[in-house]
């Protein structure tokens, strides 16, 4: 009688999860989840949201829509994704990379069933960009204004929900999956060119013949450095390097109320740099977000609590040339420069970073645009973003201003650093299989994906495929 085959699943974001859903039940398979953060009840019991069912937050600190700890907030079940914005974004276009590796057809049907499987565990029914005709007219808009815009259909969980959907899908795994929550997966471990286990930080080791990494971002160094020690060739991703910026929700209303998020690109004049919006966020709330060790911001928007402001990320994309092979820490240079003159982010008007002036405590008061991010410094985004991406971050602002008169006013804040890290993507094959037979690579952190339904359809593929070779034998 055959025995029974280890299936070992590093991180428990989206990818991970559905590479561990793909798995669940499978006869044959042991499939053991490892994630370094705390399980979905545990997070959601120490978030201070009150719509997560968490401790309210204690007066006098208005900025803790973050989690008591912060590593509450990009580690744990459901990995990043628990807390975030929570959009699922059904194109092959956005969002990852997926057309690298399989063709287009073949990510669309991949795309819908993934979307099938978070209508089943709680994600809403309604769907932005569905109207045709009014993207169409979006469309046209972005071109007068030299910007391309990026149609796509788009299901919004919102922060308050994207938990309890989560945790839907954790129940749903029930004894079929063995998650070891708070256990750091430290190496893999590979004999004779196949996975034989994982050891954790703990010292303890797992035997496993067939690997899934997925780390998730806040994992993405990590995966770089186990990547290179276990000799995978990669390629390497660009750095993304931004500002978050921050409107009256009426600027953009006509845009959100169809399309929710527009996803606009520009190429900057001066530099041909590629700038693109991300994230957006109506009626949502400028936050801060931690990873190792570095203070980043980021976006929420929720589905049942609505502020006066709209905001979204503004990335510059850079390819870097030989010798050049880190972006993770190019990127984590940067916040590092914002943190330590700001003590976490900083917030300028518009208006100030064209005058090349500081912004303080009393221009921002007595503003249009009243910042929901109370904890930001007042300062000068100058001494932190080279001036090339300054340069294009203006150069974009003016084209949007076009687009949505607004965008561009002095009052209009600017947040700064917001980075997204992306370790070297390795090589892979259509299965998502690196060049160890039996180890994969999925989602985020593993520089495959960038968001949540790419990195959900990305650890389906890869659970699918050692489903198949279990069941084989």
């Amino acid at each position: 009688m055959a025995r029974d085959k280890n299936v070992a699943i590093v991180g428990a974001g989206p990818a991970g999860i559905f590479a561990a859903l793909a798995l669940s039940g499978v006869p044959g398979a042991r499939v053991r989840m490892f994630e370094k953060g705390p399980d979905i009840d545990e997070r959601i019991a120490n978030s201070p949201s009150s719509h997560n069912g968490g401790p309210a937050a204690p007066q006098g600190d208005p900025d803790r829509a973050k989690p008591r700890d912060p590593k509450w907030m990009l580690c744990g079940w459901g990995g990043a994704g628990a807390f975030s914005d929570g959009k699922l974004t059904l194109s092959r276009d956005v969002g990852g990379q997926l057309t690298a590796y399989l063709p287009r057809d073949e990510v669309d049907d991949l795309l819908a069933e993934v979307d099938r499987m978070w209508l089943r565990f709680g994600a809403p029914e309604e769907l932005y960009g569905a109207d045709e005709a009014a993207m169409a007219e979006l469309s046209r808009r972005a071109t007068r204004a030299d910007l391309e815009f990026v149609t796509t259909r788009i299901r919004h969980l919102g922060t308050d929900r994207c938990p309890m959907v989560l945790r839907e899908m954790r129940r749903a795994l029930g004894d079929n999956v063995e998650v070891h929550a708070n256990e750091e997966v430290t190496h893999v471990l590979v004999e004779q060119g196949k996975p034989a286990g994982v050891e954790t930080s703990g010292g303890k080791c797992y035997p496993a013949d067939f690997v899934i990494l997925a780390p998730g971002r806040e994992g993405a160094g990590w995966f770089t450095e186990e990547a290179s020690r276990l000799g995978l060739s990669r390629v390497d991703n660009p750095v993304d390097v931004g500002v978050r910026v921050e409107m009256p929700a009426e600027v953009m209303a006509d845009v959100t109320d169809v399309a929710y998020e527009s996803k606009l690109i520009y190429y900057s004049p001066t530099f041909d740099d590629r700038v693109r919006t991300f994230c957006m966020c109506p009626h949502g709330e400028v936050v801060k977000e931690y990873t190792e060790g570095i203070v980043t911001v980021n976006g929420h928007s929720y589905a049942e609590k609505r502020t006066g402001n709209t905001n979204f990320a503004l990335l510059v994309t850079t390819n870097f040339t030989e010798p050049f092979h880190d972006p993770i820490a190019y990127g984590r240079y940067l916040a590092s420069l914002a943190n330590l003159i700001s003590d976490g982010v900083i917030v300028q008007r518009l208006g100030d970073l064209r005058s090349g002036r500081r912004s303080t405590a009393k221009r921002i008061g007595r503003g249009l645009v009243q910042p929901t991010l109370k904890s930001a410094t007042p300062g000068d985004l100058s001494f932190v973003l080279p001036h090339r991406y300054l340069t294009a971050i203006l150069e974009t602002l003016e084209a949007l201003d076009r687009f949505a008169p607004g965008i561009g006013s002095r009052h209009t804040l600017l947040y700064g650093v917001e980075v997204k890290f992306y370790s070297a993507r390795p090589e892979l094959s259509p299965l998502l299989e690196t060049q160890v037979d039996g180890l994969f690579a999925v989602g985020d952190g593993a520089g495959v994906t960038r968001g949540l339904m790419q990195a959900s359809a990305s650890g389906l593929l890869a659970g699918r495929e050692v489903a198949r070779r279990v069941s084989e034998g």
